[in-house]
């Protein structure tokens, strides 16, 4: 106990020497074999990550960049490219239209929360009601967060469940949390 505390305050004095505050010592996990920066904003991260091209390219259309790259601060669900492509055939190809910007714009959004939502805090907020609570979005609707054994789900209001693969992938604002299914209001 007592050399795992000298251990400790050994490190943070290193990071305080180095510059660096205790919470930059966490590393982030690499998305879509990309390294994520905690410095970058969720667009400039999204961008770098092989797994989210489809992602991207959708919060283009809709015309959210601006939005997503703002002060936040926003939890993100965001699904991958395995994600988009479980939808019917032509799905994202007709979203992603001018004429379809609204719905895209009402799905993106429905995929983000406003406020920093750590996985931590999912947990905690679910099992606090049981296993279950309901989060609004930027869409105006609500999300649930569902806690099955260790890992988090979260669910549309339609009943359909997609499992957070990837939690914490903290950004200067917000979070994002990589989810293997695209979520409909």
């Amino acid at each position: 106990m007592i050399q795992t505390k000298m251990i400790h305050r050994a490190a943070l004095a290193v990071a305080l020497v180095a510059g660096v505050s205790a919470p930059a010592l966490a590393k982030n996990p690499n998305v879509g074999g990309a390294p994520m920066y905690e410095t970058k904003n969720i667009v400039e991260n999204a961008v770098n990550s092989k797994d989210h091209t489809t992602l991207v390219a959708a919060v283009k259309a809709a015309g959210l960049v601006d939005t997503l790259s703002g002060p936040g601060p926003f939890t993100v669900f965001a699904p991958t490219n395995a994600a988009f492509a479980k939808l019917p055939a032509g799905t994202v190809e007709t979203l992603v239209k001018p004429e379809n910007k609204a719905t895209l714009t009402k799905i993106l959004t429905y995929h983000v929360v406003p406020g920093t939502y750590t996985s931590k805090d999912l947990m905690a907020l679910a099992k606090k009601n049981g296993g279950q609570a309901d989060l609004k979005t930027a869409e105006g609707d609500t999300l649930a967060v569902i806690v099955k054994g260790r890992s988090l789900y979260v669910a549309d209001t339609k009943g359909n469940t997609a499992r957070i693969t990837t939690a914490n992938v903290m950004q200067s604002n917000g979070v994002i949390h990589v989810i293997d299914k695209v979520e409909m209001p």
